[in-house]
């Protein structure tokens, strides 16, 4: 556990050490496409764009995302690395709550995952957009508020929730199986 743990705080300080102003602005500015609000904005343009069940499908699986991160950052109580490091760089303002998981990544992947699924859109759109989960998880890293194990964690852990609101939930919110009910991944 003890080298892991290492691993986890020498990838973290590779990832948050010797910024440039570029990449502060870019990873400052990309970070919030991932909170719970940035969800609920998209849900809004997709029903203005008259998708309103898919709106209020991807919306209720991220706000699920965010529910369950919250238990486990409650259960789980990791620091953040700002409060148990020293030298850490920390870029944005201190988010409350503790480390593990990171929400945001896992929020965006599970919006943007059963969104797409659920307007039937391409493999390639897709992965960029799940792609696009992966950088905000760097950007967590990067800014200083979670360790990689927690972006990983956060990760897999909005792949499984995507999966199972897909096969349990999106069914009903939508009267009929999402377009592309296949099973969701990282990449497409």
């Amino acid at each position: 556990m003890r080298r892991a743990r290492d691993l986890d705080e020498r990838l973290f300080r590779a990832g948050n050490a010797n910024g440039s102003p570029a990449g502060d602005r870019f990873f400052t500015s990309i970070t919030e496409l991932g909170s719970i609000w940035a969800s609920a904005g998209a849900a809004a343009v997709l029903a203005a764009r008259r998708h309103p069940r898919a709106a209020i499908d991807a919306v209720g699986a991220a706000g699920t995302m965010w529910l369950v991160g919250q238990g486990l950052k409650r259960l789980f109580a990791r620091p953040r690395p700002y409060d148990a490091l020293l030298g850490v760089r920390l870029l944005i303002k201190r988010p409350s709550g503790t480390s593990w998981p990171s929400s945001h990544p896992a929020v965006l992947l599970v919006f943007v995952t059963v969104a797409c699924r659920d307007l039937g859109i391409s493999p390639g759109v897709t992965a960029a957009l799940a792609g696009l989960a992966g950088v905000v998880g760097v950007s967590r890293i990067y800014l200083g508020v979670h360790y990689p194990a927690d972006v990983a964690g956060g990760l897999l852990l909005g792949k499984g929730v995507a999966e199972a609101w897909t096969a349990l939930v999106s069914p009903l919110v939508l009267g009929r199986p999402p377009k592309d009910s296949t099973p969701a991944t990282l990449v497409g």
